[in-house]
């Protein structure tokens, strides 16, 4: 329970509240006649009512951590699972070097299943694969692989040896996976998500155990209160309810009534209390002194939002340790999202305006825009950019704006709609230019004229229901909503795959870190942590290149032209993050011998490179990247060699390898430069080209007469036609497709091209967002809104 709060720091629990959940668990355990049958009885009851108690208050995100920590520990104890498999199972270190002799299986699908074939348990997998692979293709091409049985002798391994197979061929089943090895481990009843009604929560909180409420966008779970209240007695109207919103100097107002609810047993509701952060120390005395002594009848409801990260967490620990937390989440999926946006609205509201039918529709259309941009969050970057708190009062608000309009014009007007809903009510929130582009693209696809002939379809199957009442729309929904699928959302369907192999990564590395070291270790003659950490430390040093001799390159020819400045930034770049890495790691070696006191800082380092984490000091200095440290280790390696290749003579390379420069903008500007320079354009009235080649980087062996050839590139949410130079529909499971070699070069801003073009974003990383490097214009048979809509960009690392 005390490790949860590396999670999120709103998950504390005290000795004390674990304590009264052991006791009321003793309790409630069956009578048995037979000493060890009561003995199992017990622990099976303690262990539950603690899992329940914890679980209430977590995230849907993190239940799952949760109980497969659980899981992992008790099978620990028990001697049924290998620490040395758990280990490689959430480690899963593995160097992508080897290419795929099948055409289903990935390259880091096979990577992995040649690694685990070096050991002893998996000796043979390659092979077997290799020689019956109709039956594996079967397996790793299953809608629901974790339900299949492995062929051959495999079906027989262990539940976790299992987990790791299929943590190799399909990383992104893992989160479904591991839920059915927690079910097969403790039994159903630990994978059930079922809400725990309130009523049943507030039996077990007391005048010293507040009910704390973990608040997400769009919900208010203070409905269950007041209406558990009016059952039981407690009102505002009956003087027994106190309800305080807090900020704006309400914080005398919530004194008043906490004293006074405790002498008489009332009820006190305190929302928001993450908005008075100077006071809350006193709130934790305050509710201290309260409850004791107090009458029996006294309770108290809290609300906060959970900060975004953990340095701005405010919450006192005593407050949180002592409260029953419950966590209240939006509802998930296009189904339940749209049935909630539709939930605000009733029969009155449908028959209010005088134009009926265009009110409906257009009402209708709005649920579905709705539910789109609150649901498309789940998938991450290739979603929005940036996360925004889109909420219900954005959707009543631009009904009610509707609603106004049509009443005030006789046609109705379309433009100024869209405008005041995507640049307005809902492009209020909007930070990113690229999710402003996406939320507009929206409305032009679901607001349109031919909506009241009902030829308007929101998703594939789906179109805009007939003239019906309250009832009638939603019986529609459930009728005629196709099966959930990023489709829903105008995404392709590798868009799930990849939220899923992420969450499935996230979940593991957490995992990981939860881990104990010297559980990791396990008993015996197996590494010690510093050894362990050592062995890392002495690989990366001896790999280490050395800096960049700058004066030697200057001295190498007089010329300064963009692109050898170009050169010279990086190498210096370089040379800032190999000397760091350098110095603190010779320095943490120090620290090993016992040469030197180990400093914190020091010990983030040995942590960092214990859990396969690239340290904060190296990423300050380095490139945005999402690898793991020894991925990213030979990643920079990589680097070296193309600037020890590019500083030999600094001629431009033939190719240039986008993706390996710190500053790829300063690259593309450096094109600019130079064709403005040559051709005497005003450099503000040019802008880049990009020619899609038909070729790869080893077929070019001078560099381009104008311009620059560059690769490096992926596609994510299409790909691209390399035959027709056009972008195309994503083959299925192939996320992110390398690109050919793109030409890069500059022209005046009045000869590009603008028709049947696709203005497509590069980012250097998959989270987009602050990535973002240039704007490229590919050439495209489609309308440009599906390929917003698909939220297709180009990334120089994956």
């Amino acid at each position: 329970m005390n490790d949860l709060n590396k999670i999120n720091p709103m998950y504390q629990f005290s000795l004390k509240a674990f304590n009264v959940v052991f006791h009321k668990a003793v309790e409630m355990a069956e009578a048995c006649e037979d000493v060890r049958s009561r003995v199992n009885m017990l622990i099976d009851c303690v262990t539950f009512s603690t899992f329940t108690y914890i679980s209430r208050g977590l995230f849907e995100r993190d239940k799952l951590t949760f109980s497969a920590q659980l899981t992992f520990q008790l099978l620990l104890m028990s001697k049924e699972i290998d620490v040395r498999e758990l280990d490689f199972l959430l480690r899963f270190n593995i160097e992508h070097s080897y290419v795929s002799p099948l055409d289903f299986f990935s390259n880091s699908a096979w990577s992995a299943i040649k690694v685990m074939g070096f050991t002893d348990d998996f000796r043979g997998l390659d092979r077997d694969i290799e020689g019956s692979p109709k039956r594996w293709k079967k397996l790793v091409e299953s809608e629901c692989p974790e339900k299949e049985t492995f062929p051959q002798e495999w079906k027989g391994k262990s539940s976790l040896q299992k987990l790791i197979m299929m943590r190799a061929l399909r990383p992104d089943r893992m989160t479904y996976a591991l839920r059915n090895f927690v079910e097969e481990k403790l039994g159903v009843k630990y994978t059930e998500g079922r809400k725990i009604e309130f009523a049943k929560s507030y039996m077990e909180s007391g005048p010293a155990s507040p009910v704390f409420f973990i608040l997400s966008p769009g919900v208010d779970p203070l409905k269950d209160v007041e209406s558990l209240g009016r059952k039981l007695g407690f009102t505002i109207d009956l003087g027994r309810l106190h309800n305080v919103s807090l900020g704006q100097g309400q914080e005398a107002v919530a004194e008043v009534a906490l004293q006074k609810a405790a002498k008489e047993g009332h009820w006190v509701i305190l929302q928001n209390i993450h908005l008075v952060g100077r006071w809350l120390g006193s709130l934790e005395k305050l509710l201290e002194r309260c409850s004791e002594g107090s009458h029996s009848d006294y309770r108290v409801f809290m609300s906060a939002e959970p900060a975004p990260t953990p340095q701005e967490h405010i919450i006192p620990q005593g407050i949180l340790e002592n409260a029953i937390k419950i966590t209240n989440e939006p509802p998930t999926g296009m189904l339940a999202n749209l049935h909630a946006a539709l939930d605000n609205f009733d029969q009155d509201i449908l028959e209010q305006c005088s134009r009926e039918q265009e009110f409906k529709t257009i009402l209708f259309s709005l649920c579905y825009f709705h539910a789109c941009v609150a649901e498309r969050r789940k998938f991450g970057a290739q979603g929005w950019n940036r996360k925004y708190p889109f909420n219900t009062g954005d959707l009543t608000i631009s009904v009610n704006v509707l609603y106004n309009y049509l009443e005030a014009n006789a046609q109705v007007p379309w433009e100024d709609l869209r405008y005041l809903f995507g640049e307005i009510m809902y492009g209020g929130h909007i930070t990113d230019d690229w999710d402003r582009r996406l939320c507009r693209t929206y409305l032009e696809e679901y607001m349109q004229p031919n909506q009241f002939e009902q030829k308007l379809a929101l998703a594939p199957g789906f179109v805009v229901p007939p003239n019906l009442d309250y009832k009638g729309f939603h019986d529609f929904i459930d009728e005629m909503l196709p099966h959930e699928s990023p489709v829903h959302y105008g995404l392709h369907p590798n868009a799930e795959i990849e939220f899923l192999t992420v969450t499935s990564d996230n979940l593991f590395h957490t995992l990981l870190e939860l881990q104990s070291p010297d559980a990791v270790m396990g008993d015996g003659p197996s590494q010690t942590l510093e050894e362990k950490v050592k062995t890392i430390l002495d690989e990366v040093l001896e790999k280490l290149p050395e800096e960049y001799n700058m004066s030697d390159i200057a001295s190498k020819t007089a010329e300064r032209s963009p692109y050898i400045l170009v050169c010279f930034q990086e190498c210096e770049r370089m040379n800032m993050l190999i000397s760091e890495m350098r110095r603190s790691l010779k320095e943490l070696d120090l620290g090993l011998k016992g040469e030197l006191a180990i400093s914190s800082e020091m010990e983030r380092l040995q942590s960092a490179l214990f859990f396969d984490n690239v340290p904060d000091t190296w990423t300050k200095l380095a490139y945005p990247s999402t690898y793991s440290q020894a991925t990213w280790y030979n990643d920079v390696l990589q680097r070296c060699k193309e600037l020890d290749s590019w500083t030999q003579d600094l001629s431009l390379p033939s190719v240039v390898w986008l993706s390996g420069l710190f500053n790829p903008q300063s690259f593309l500007t450096a094109v600019m430069q130079t064709l403005a320079r040559k051709n005497d354009w005003p450099l503000d009235k040019v802008n880049l080209t990009v020619d899609v080649t038909k070729k790869f980087k080893e077929e070019f062996n001078q560099p381009a007469r104008e311009g620059a050839y560059v690769y490096g590139l992926y596609m994510e949410g299409a790909r691209w036609d390399t035959q027709a130079g056009v972008i195309t529909e994503a083959r299925l499971k192939e996320l992110t497709p390398a690109m050919p070699v793109m030409s890069v070069r500059a022209v005046p801003n009045d000869r590009q091209e603008t028709r049947n073009i696709y203005e497509c974003p590069l980012y250097k990383t998959k989270i987009r967002g602050p990535t973002y490097v240039w704007t490229l214009s590919l050439k495209t048979r489609e309308r440009p809104a599906k390929w917003v809509l698909a939220g297709v960009a180009l990334l120089l690392s994956v």
